[in-house]
């Protein structure tokens, strides 16, 4: 049986003690049958919340920093990863612009 890695340090040393799990290296302590409600959510530019996978649109005109591209209404992009604590929460691989990281608020959800 394989233990999920610590949510808060990512380590891989995770152990059980009766329904908690325990990370020996952060002293985190969790039940993973609960739902975590500090967990990360982000959410687009209607509230609705985004997962990896989903596809998105973009809600307005944004300019690329470093660049004269501006990103056009509309544009289409599949969210790859969600980043916690930056500024752009979103990995995205945008149509006609590659990879990149956009602001949750300035996306729709397809």
């Amino acid at each position: 049986m394989s233990l999920p890695a610590c949510p808060k340090c990512q380590s891989e040393y995770v152990y059980q003690d009766q329904s908690q799990l325990i990370c020996p290296e952060c002293a985190y302590e969790w039940n993973p049958n609960e739902v975590d409600e500090d967990a990360f959510v982000a959410k687009d530019a209607n509230g609705t919340e985004l997962a990896e996978g989903d596809k998105v649109t973009l809600a307005k005109d944004l300019k690329v920093k470093g660049s004269s591209l501006v990103l056009k209404i509309g544009t289409k992009a599949l969210v790859r990863r969600i980043v916690e604590g930056k500024d752009h929460e979103l990995d995205c691989r945008v149509d006609g612009a590659g990879e990149m990281m956009v602001t949750a608020k300035f996306v729709k959800k397809a």
